[in-house]
């Protein structure tokens, strides 16, 4: 089907997002090559970040999709540029843990690296000027963020299954995934999709021999070499897997 990019919607930390000429039903995506850090306090960017983050999100989300998970992902229209459904968003980031690391570590003292007796599903509600605060079901109910407890246990339902496609996909290219952020929104027909992107700025993802970090964790604690990784989990997901 052929798109054609409308009017500048809005510019988020990651991708800058258009209307879709003469069909309201999508958006066009185009992603950027800035970096963001502690709610874009700390800022950069490498040239090609773009292009990676949109391939490597292109093959996780076709390959979620073979598995039966639906995601708002339509065409890709140039190197970093792609259609999607347009959703209404769910305000809540839902994030994956497997093992010890970032914000969880921290909060509890815990050591990083630790493998989980089980993954931990947490919520957060997706607002950048309170820093993405922690929020549990009650609070997320009370508050109208969600529905009913239905739409929250689905959520968690899909992101333990999205979580295990993503362990087998990542160990095919001997990586680790530490943890993920994932985010939903509603179609026109009420159903829930999976949106935005799976992406090194959205995981941690470990080499499984070294156990070298390879995403945006490098550029969080500036341990360099930053592209450098980003291109390697591509190489690696190319190396591994078709689309």
């Amino acid at each position: 089907m052929s798109y054609k990019k409308g009017e500048f919607l809005y510019e988020g930390k990651a991708k800058t997002i258009y209307s879709v000429l003469s069909d309201e039903n999508f958006v066009w995506l185009e992603f950027k090559n800035s970096l963001t850090a502690f709610n874009a306090q700390k800022k950069g960017e490498f040239e090609g970040k773009g292009k990676i983050n949109l391939e490597i999100t292109n093959h996780i989300f076709k390959y979620l999709q073979s598995n039966d998970i639906k995601t708002h992902w339509v065409q890709e229209m140039s190197e970093s540029e792609v259609v999607c459904q347009k959703l209404s968003i769910i305000p809540l980031e839902v994030v994956v843990r497997n093992i010890t690391a970032g914000s969880l570590a921290k909060k509890f003292n815990l050591k990083e690296g630790v493998q989980l007796k089980k993954p931990l599903v947490e919520f957060f509600y997706k607002k950048d000027e309170l820093g993405d605060p922690f929020i549990s079901d009650e609070q997320a109910l009370v508050l109208g963020f969600v529905e009913s407890q239905k739409t929250l246990d689905d959520l968690k339902s899909r992101a333990l299954k999205i979580n295990e496609l993503l362990i087998q996909f990542f160990d095919k290219c001997e990586i680790s995934l530490v943890d993920f952020k994932l985010e939903f929104g509603f179609d026109l027909k009420n159903n829930i999709l999976l949106a935005d992107e799976i992406t090194p700025d959205s995981c941690r993802l470990w080499n499984k021999k070294t156990g070298e970090k390879m995403d945006k964790d490098r550029f969080r604690q500036d341990l360099g070499l930053v592209k450098e990784s980003y291109e390697e989990i591509l190489l690696k997901i190319q190396q591994n897997w078709s689309l």
